[in-house]
């Protein structure tokens, strides 16, 4: 007979449960407070990345400040100079397109609202580039004013060198033209000799000398031109002056007469004008008739001989009313 399993009457001994909350509100406890302390590390650690950023900031905002500044000296050290300074404003604006594109640049970078350290380090280093332009201007107007003076110290020299040359061309001039002047009055020529013959014309042609103005038809005038070793051979003019009696020159449209300048009295009347041909160095006779429309009168004729503006001789004659010639 199969034996059946009853439960035991006899109950089993069962081991006290253990009480579990005490642990599992320690690991909560340590889970909390490690939450808190995450929190608190985590809070210091982005306070002190908010104390970085504010310093890098502030060290932004000072550059960019200290980039403003160098910026606002360099344009009021360009208008100081371009206002007092005309030639250095006259480059800059010969340069406006560079410099515009330039202080653009510049006034971009700094003007922005979060600029950063590159965009500064640029706007400084353009700060630099643009400081660097206006020495550059500076140095060039130095080198134009230098180029300047002493073009204008060569101008000065030239100039007392031109009035000195201008003085001495004046003298060498004045000086020529004295010389000239000499050899000009030395190549005057010289009459000697002189011989005035009244001449009677007969009918049948043949001439005979008189000495009564009644009887006198023209008269000859004979005299020599001397040696002249200055004078150029060539036509010479000769200016002759007959006077008459009452003092009065002879002047006839039949004869040719008019004025000349004389280097003493001015203008003057001649009676007649001869030209003849003067060999330089020799002696010349000169001969010509001087026959005038109205009668001879008696008393003293004198005659005169000029050349180049001097007179060079003179005789006189005397036709009487009768008697031998004289």
């Amino acid at each position: 007979m199969s034996s059946t399993n009853y439960p035991s009457a006899t109950p089993q001994f069962q081991e006290p449960k253990r009480d579990n909350r005490g642990l599992i509100y320690g690991i909560l406890i340590a889970a909390l407070l490690g939450t808190w302390g995450y929190i608190i590390y985590d809070k210091s650690r982005t306070k002190e990345v908010i104390q970085q950023k504010d310093v890098q900031y502030a060290a932004l905002d000072s550059s960019k400040t200290l980039v403003q500044k160098e910026y606002e000296e360099a344009l009021l050290r360009l208008d100081g100079m371009t206002s007092s300074n005309s030639r250095l404003d006259s480059l800059v604006k010969t340069k406006d397109k560079d410099l515009e594109g330039l202080k653009s640049r510049i006034k971009g970078l700094v003007g922005k609202q979060n600029a950063t350290a590159k965009d500064l380090n640029e706007a400084r280093s353009l700060v630099k580039e643009l400081n660097g332009k206006i020495d550059g201007y500076l140095s060039e107007i130095e080198r134009l004013q230098g180029e300047n003076q002493t073009l204008t110290a060569e101008k000065a020299t030239l100039t007392t060198q031109k009035a000195e040359l201008e003085t001495s061309l004046s003298t060498t001039q004045t000086e020529k033209a004295a010389a000239e002047e000499k050899v000009n009055i030395g190549q005057t020529l010289h009459a000697s000799t002189f011989k005035i013959s009244p001449i009677n014309e007969k009918g049948n042609g043949k001439e005979k000398s008189t000495s009564s103005a009644k009887k006198a038809d023209n008269l000859r005038i004979s005299f020599d031109l001397d040696e002249n070793m200055i004078a150029e051979t060539g036509p010479k003019d000769l200016y002759v002056l007959v006077t008459d009696p009452a003092g009065n020159v002879i002047s006839e449209e039949g004869l040719q007469s008019g004025t000349f300048t004389t280097r003493k009295d001015g203008e003057k009347k001649f009676t007649n004008k001869v030209s003849v041909d003067y060999e330089q160095g020799a002696r010349k006779n000169v001969s010509f008739d001087l026959k005038q429309t109205e009668k001879y009168v008696p008393g003293n004729y004198k005659v005169e001989v000029y050349n180049n503006g001097f007179k060079i001789g003179e005789s006189t004659i005397t036709l009487k009313k009768g008697g031998l010639f004289s």
